[in-house]
């Protein structure tokens, strides 16, 4: 029998935008694959660069380079926005505060008048802040519309606990939530090993399990820098977070992934993009959990809200501004 044909474009074809793409043709995700960029010379030369890989690839692809007529884009299920300058993070996630939202503006709204129906998801940063616009700009469902958020900086977190304890990464349950930014959070009291809380292995063996979530946040935080410091750029990881996260929808998985989702009563939240577990399917956000937190993670939680609601403010002083 015949499968559904999974259409997926992308916005933004620097650093990040082709380790999208690449993981979704990798990873036999995608049937029909559609890459935009303004520069349509570096549009061109992904596509045809992608279009070699195929012949590698689990199942057929097809890539089509679309340049700069975003019309196109709505052709596809998933449309995954990686646009933005990268050189603008170097200091911190804010830093494409106003760059990436301007960006944002010059095609999410074309996509909508032309009839997009699907689903984005935003890796553009500060992210939070952009998935929020994307939203506001596409007239689309909430659950139609969701950020990477921290879905990266949890696998860092999984990754830095998997070192202390000497397990694999994928035994480890553990969520950085809140902004996708330096007011994030690492949800410590909720993490777990085989079901069974941390702290509980920690009284058991303290040898192995007895660090503290300070050793260990620091890297969901900060580890991209690590990267950044020395390549100029972090593309392996956040491209397979957003192929992750677009694969989770096209499979109808209902996945717990983290990701930037609009709250809507939980944690005394609402209105506004950011990162906590989510249930991921054929429907976008499908539900939303709201963890146990300590009073002390509630309080730096409910900061981390804060910081990204001001962000958003700025952005709408500066649209009316520059209008």
């Amino acid at each position: 029998m015949a499968h559904d044909v999974v259409r997926i474009g992308i916005v933004g074809m620097g650093h990040v935008g082709p380790h999208v793409a690449s993981a979704l043709v990798n990873w036999g995700i995608v049937d029909e694959l559609y890459v935009s960029d303004i520069d349509e010379d570096k549009a061109r030369a992904e596509c045809l660069d992608l279009t070699d890989s195929t012949a590698f690839a689990p199942r057929p692809a097809r890539i089509f380079d679309v340049g700069a007529d975003y019309e196109a884009l709505t052709r596809a299920d998933i449309i995954i926005n990686t646009a933005g300058d990268i050189t603008k993070v170097a200091t911190s996630r804010d830093g494409e505060l106003y760059g990436t939202t301007d960006i944002a503006r010059t095609f999410v709204g074309r996509i909508a008048a032309a009839g997009f129906e699907g689903f984005w998801i935003n890796v553009s940063n500060p992210c939070d802040v952009v998935t929020r616009l994307v939203h506001e700009l596409s007239g689309l469902p909430a659950s139609h519309v969701l950020g990477t958020g921290t879905s990266l900086d949890s696998a860092r977190l999984r990754r830095a606990i998997a070192q202390k304890t000497g397990l694999s990464i994928q035994s480890v349950d553990a969520y950085m939530i809140g902004e996708h930014g330096a007011s994030e959070l690492a949800a410590f009291s909720q993490v777990s090993i085989a079901g069974k809380p941390l702290h509980e292995l920690a009284a058991e063996r303290p040898e192995q399990f007895g660090f503290s979530g300070d050793e260990v946040e620091r890297d969901g935080v900060l580890g991209g820098y690590d990267v950044y410091n020395v390549k100029h750029c972090t593309e392996y990881g956040i491209g397979a977070a957003a192929a992750r996260i677009a694969a989770a929808i096209v499979r109808g998985e209902r996945a717990v992934l983290p990701a930037s989702v609009r709250l809507d009563g939980q944690y005394g939240q609402s209105g506004f993009y950011i990162s906590t577990p989510a249930v991921i399917g054929a429907d976008g956000v499908e539900d939303i959990y709201e963890l146990h937190l300590t009073d002390t993670e509630h309080e730096r939680f409910l900061s981390s809200c804060e910081k990204v609601k001001h962000n958003y403010e700025l952005v709408r002083e500066h649209a009316v501004r520059v209008s």
